[in-house]
C-alpha cells in the first residue's frame, strides 16, 4: 500500500485533506529557501515553491519509506498585487503591513499543488482567485492582526 506524505507545516492543509477523507501517513515540514528569484512572477513562484517543497520532502525520506512508493503532496499559496509577490506574514506587524497594502485593492491569491511519485512525471496544478478587499479601517486591521 502506498503512503501519502504531506509536505507542509500548515495544520490547515492537513485539515483540508481530512475533510475529503485523506489522512496523511506522514507530515513533514520541508526546509527550503522561499526567496523569490529576481523578476520571478507570482504564478511561476507558487509552482516552483510547491515543487521544491515536494522534492525536499521526497529527498528526506528513508529508503524504507521510499520502498513503499509514497505519494508526496505539497502546496504553496502566494498573495500577489500585480506582479509583486507579497511576503508571508511572520508577526503582527507583517499582517498589519499586508492588510494596509491590500485595503481597498484587488489582488490575486495563487495556490499551487505538486504531487510526486517515484517513476512518474510530477503533477503540478495552480488555482487563482481574484479578491477585492474593501477599504479597511485601521481599527479593523488591528483587530484582525491581533486574532480577535
Amino acid at each position: 500500500m502506498s503512503l501519502l506524505i504531506l509536505a507542509s507545516a500548515s495544520p490547515r492543509r492537513a485539515a483540508l485533506l481530512q475533510q475529503i477523507g485523506l489522512v496523511p501517513d506522514l507530515i513533514v515540514a520541508p526546509e527550503i529557501d522561499e526567496t523569490p528569484k529576481a523578476r520571478e512572477l507570482p504564478r511561476a513562484y507558487a509552482l516552483r515553491m510547491a515543487k521544491e517543497k515536494a522534492a525536499a520532502a521526497w529527498n528526506g525520506l528513508a529508503e524504507g519509506e521510499r520502498a513503499q512508493t509514497p505519494f508526496v503532496l505539497a502546496a504553496d499559496t502566494v498573495v500577489s498585487l500585480g506582479r509583486r509577490i507579497l511576503p508571508k506574514a511572520h508577526d503582527m506587524a507583517d499582517v498589519v503591513r499586508c492588510l494596509t497594502l491590500l485595503s481597498g485593492r484587488r489582488h490575486t491569491v495563487i495556490t499551487a499543488v505538486a504531487l510526486l511519485r517515484d517513476g512518474v512525471k510530477p503533477k503540478l496544478r495552480r488555482v487563482e482567485t481574484k479578491v477585492q478587499l474593501r477599504r479597511l479601517l485601521p481599527a479593523e486591521i488591528k483587530t484582525y492582526a491581533m486574532g480577535e
